[in-house]
């Protein structure tokens, strides 16, 4: 389905499937691998030799940020478990997602991932859920109007919960315990139980991204991504804002187009206008867990990692010798990786050949993190070393990560007039180029949390301590992600020549 910038309803057009997401498939396990008989089209070449890969060859590498866990028996049990449950996603569902990320690096689409900085058991609930998926669906239909091409919606959900560490251990008052990993590692409390590295969290994890991915398919496909809808995604603590304002007279827009259609004998109650397409990444950081759900999909013998759609390896773990490189290399899914000004032009091209040797479009994408003034220093050497080698990316924007600093009280937060610069600069990187700016990556909740500073919520260092509920790093609210997807639109509809919106 194609529409017109006239209408908004082109935040669909990228094809969207509606029930066909996270369905499931019949499952037949012979010995430790369990096979997806899916629908399959034709074979993609990964150019990985099952001699020389397996799912387990990452034990043969450096493995860095790995949990060291005191039970050998306990970790295998642990293992056993997560090699016998169903898959998070299939096969097919991983292939649609690589087939839009194919589109995204040859120009004909954008990107969006959000989510939170590290998922946690505690804070689970399905509000939390709603209200996130609600923002980054409000996000997606701005920028979408604003670039006139279909948004790729990934949410960092459904098992981002690891997180690297900058030391092992965590020293307070002379003691000294193992860092706080993530929820599936061990506990944030600063006890010896509590920070004592349990396998068994990894089956915990995985239970609770299985009930996460059901919510979302409810989300998607269950009514409340329909179009007609769009003035019941704001939220509360959002609807008073500037940035809400220009919200409800963008959504009057597309209730305009959206009654010119119907005029015209078009049909917006199919599920092109009333289910979305969402997808699920995370950093592949703890190899056990993402092993024990690799699967071989019986009908290509290709493997999939099936805890995600998504995976990306982090700044910290994407040595050419590491066990992150060697795991991703030999799965079938869409990958990331992410990189700082400490990666050279001949460094990325040899990790772009070690992830996607075959240089299959949509295999890859480059998550860039730098901050704004090393970014326009760097950035144009890296893609002209991919220029140079005509290999095919997606260029992906982290404005967060290389913008954080912390406050005289001690809390770790992030400017707001920093992340923009950043996206300002990878924008104009990218016309300089003549390249594609594909996406972008943030760390946000639809929650209303006041921990990073500046935008139209006016949060500041003195009032980060009201609601600073991070578990890990400091996160956009709804109404500053929502202000970032407005300043991102403007900038697509001014690299295409639309008049502002």
């Amino acid at each position: 389905m194609k529409l017109s910038i006239s209408s908004a309803a082109i935040l669909f057009a990228s094809g969207l499937t509606g029930g066909a997401a996270f369905m499931p498939a019949a499952l037949s396990r012979s010995g430790t691998t369990t096979s997806l008989n899916v629908a399959t089209p034709s074979r993609t070449a990964t150019g990985v030799d099952s001699k020389e890969w397996s799912p387990d060859s990452w034990k043969n590498a450096i493995a860095k940020q790995m949990p060291i866990y005191e039970s050998q028996e306990e970790l295998d049990d642990a293992i056993a478990t997560l090699e016998r449950v169903a898959p998070l996603v299939f096969a097919g569902e991983v292939r649609n997602l690589h087939e839009k990320l194919a589109r995204v690096s040859q120009g004909q689409g954008f990107v969006l991932m959000g989510g939170d900085c590290a998922e946690s058991f505690k804070e689970f609930h399905v509000n939390h859920i709603r209200d996130t998926f609600r923002v980054i669906m409000q996000m997606a239909l701005v920028m979408t109007f604003g670039s006139a091409m279909p948004v790729v919606k990934i949410g960092r959900m459904a098992g981002q919960f690891a997180k690297p560490r900058s030391e092992p251990n965590e020293v307070i008052d002379g003691v000294s315990l193992p860092s706080y990993r993530g929820d599936n590692v061990n506990s944030e409390d600063f006890t010896p139980e509590a920070r004592r590295n349990d396998p068994n969290l990894m089956v915990d994890a995985y239970h609770q991204s299985a009930q996460t991915l059901n919510i979302l398919r409810a989300f998607s496909t269950g009514g409340f991504a329909d179009i007609s809808r769009l003035h019941a995604w704001n939220l509360d603590f959002v609807e008073d804002t500037d940035e809400a304002s220009r919200y409800r007279k963008l959504a009057s827009k597309v209730d305009e187009s959206l009654r010119f259609m119907k005029a015209i004998g078009i049909d917006t109650s199919k599920p092109e206008f009333t289910s979305v397409d969402f997808y699920t990444a995370h950093e592949c950081l703890l190899l056990p867990y993402e092993q024990a759900l690799t699967r071989q999909d019986s009908t290509t013998g290709k493997w999939y990692d099936c805890s995600s759609h998504m995976l990306w390896v982090g700044e910290r773990t994407r040595d050419l010798d590491g066990a992150h490189l060697e795991f991703t290399r030999g799965v079938g899914n869409p990958l990331g990786v992410k990189v700082s000004d400490k990666c050279t032009p001949d460094e990325l091209i040899r990790i772009i050949e070690t992830m996607n040797p075959q240089n299959v479009p949509g295999k890859l994408s480059i998550i860039v993190r730098m901050g704004a003034e090393k970014l326009r220093k760097n950035l144009p050497g890296l893609i002209r070393a991919v220029q140079r080698e005509g290999k095919a990316v997606v260029w992906i924007s982290d404005p967060v990560h290389g913008n954080t600093r912390k406050t005289e009280t001690g809390f770790k937060t992030r400017d707001f007039d920093n992340i923009r610069a950043e996206l300002r600069a990878f924008f104009d990187v990218h016309d300089e180029m003549g390249s594609h700016p594909g996406g972008v990556h943030i760390e946000m909740t639809g929650e209303d949390v006041t921990e990073c500073t500046g935008g139209v919520s006016a949060v500041n260092d003195e009032t980060l301590k009201h609601r600073y509920n991070t578990a890990c790093d400091p996160r956009l609210n709804g109404s500053q992600a929502l202000e970032l997807a407005f300043l991102i639109a403007e900038r697509m509809r001014l690299r295409t020549g639309l008049p502002p919106l």
